[in-house]
């Protein structure tokens, strides 16, 4: 994921409105561009707005039958971006957690031998 594609995901995800729409098309896939308007208080053109922000963001697809727009959810990019911190600070944490795991026992070992005596 280019830095590019990396601002354009998380432009798209900082409006709460476009977050809803996505959640929308994530519950019912193959929506109507009128029948996701019917959701939000604001002009259909409005709503077209934000799904082309979630469109150039790779949120979201959209296929022309006829006259009609039909609207899917990907959430492919959201992955990607998951991907991206997991796997560059997985290896920091679970050797953080590994250290705190081998102290955490330790002292619990020191606390039994305490009691013992």
């Amino acid at each position: 994921m280019s830095d590019d594609d990396l601002d354009a995901l998380l432009a798209a995800l900082s409006n709460r409105t476009r977050r809803r729409m996505l959640d929308l098309l994530m519950a019912g896939p193959g929506q109507t561009l009128s029948a996701l308007a019917t959701h939000f208080d604001m002009s259909r053109i409005g709503v077209l707005k934000h799904v082309d922000v979630l469109e150039a963001a790779g949120l979201v697809h959209s296929h022309r039958a006829g006259r009609t727009r039909r609207l899917t959810a990907d959430p492919t990019p959201l992955q990607l971006l998951l991907d991206r911190f997991s796997d560059r600070y997985s290896a920091f944490w679970s050797g953080h957690l590994a250290n705190i795991k081998a102290r955490v026992e330790e002292s619990a070992a020191a606390a039994r031998d305490e009691n013992r005596a």
